[in-house]
């Protein structure tokens, strides 16, 4: 089982996860809605698309788009689709 660990609580577990670029990206429905803000922040990758962001927040913690998702990837993406990827300070273990 695949784990994100953010502020040594785990948000995100699966077994069945995709890693494209050295990323791990969860099933959407893996992590938790009760740390998750929308946030206005987008990127754009050339080959997989816009990516969307989400703020972590908890107990007086706040990350700012710590979590990634790409709601409407590019066909060569497509393994992507309704999963979520993390950085900053969320830790990744298998």
């Amino acid at each position: 089982m695949t784990k994100a660990i953010w502020n040594d609580e785990v948000i995100a577990d699966s077994d069945d996860t995709v890693v494209l670029e050295g990323n791990v990206y969860f099933p959407r429905a893996s992590l938790r809605e009760d740390v998750l803000v929308e946030s206005d922040t987008h990127t754009v990758c050339p080959w997989k698309g816009k990516a969307s962001y989400y703020t972590l927040k908890t107990d007086g913690h706040t990350t700012p788009d710590a979590v990634w998702y790409y709601p409407s990837p590019k066909p060569d993406a497509a393994a992507v689709r309704d999963r979520v990827a993390f950085w900053k300070d969320v830790r990744v273990e298998a």
